[in-house]
């Protein structure tokens, strides 16, 4: 006879904790480009887990999990009516290096958000799992649903429009 799992068992409930938050957590960064609000989303998610256990089959939570967050980034974006950011770590510097070079890493590293965040949906996911998640482009268009060539053509269009940006920065200094 097979045991019945319960969301409420603290064991079961830290192991969906562990098994799922991450990739929850890049699914939101992947879709949406914020990596603060994708990890605040994520706990407010597991929160509302823990509020519902009892009414959560076992086998159901990952997908609650799924629509929670969806449903909760999506408000958040509604209510506050700004423009998505692509935020990242940020790069390590050396203290010796001068003021100048500090502002204009900074202002590239804004630049460079603001034109990922302004890629859109579509470029802006197949591009970041490539270069975040280090997927292959096949591996991409098996997660996406997609052909091979529709997630090149997406990257590619995504590469020349940073390489435009790099190309005005480089005939701003």
């Amino acid at each position: 006879m097979k045991k019945v799992l319960s969301v409420c068992d603290d064991d079961v409930y830290n192991n969906l904790y562990r098994t799922h938050a991450e990739s929850l957590r890049n699914h939101l960064y992947f879709k949406f480009g914020n990596l603060t609000q994708a990890e605040d989303i994520v706990q407010e998610a597991f929160l509302k887990l823990w509020a519902k256990c009892s009414s959560i089959i076992y086998e159901k939570a990952v997908g609650f999990l799924y629509t929670v967050s969806k449903n909760l980034f999506i408000d958040t974006i509604r209510s506050k009516k700004v423009v998505l950011k692509f935020e990242k770590n940020a790069i390590s510097s050396q203290d010796n290096e001068d003021p100048y070079f500090h502002l204009r890493t900074k202002e590239f590293q804004q630049k460079l958000e603001a034109t990922i965040s302004a890629l859109p949906e579509k470029q802006r996911e197949a591009f970041l799992l490539n270069r975040i998640e280090k997927l292959t482009f096949k591996e991409i268009a098996i997660k996406l649903d997609i052909s091979q060539t529709a997630v090149e053509k997406r990257i590619a269009n995504a590469l020349i429009k940073l390489k435009e940006l790099t190309e005005l920065e480089k005939r701003s200094i």
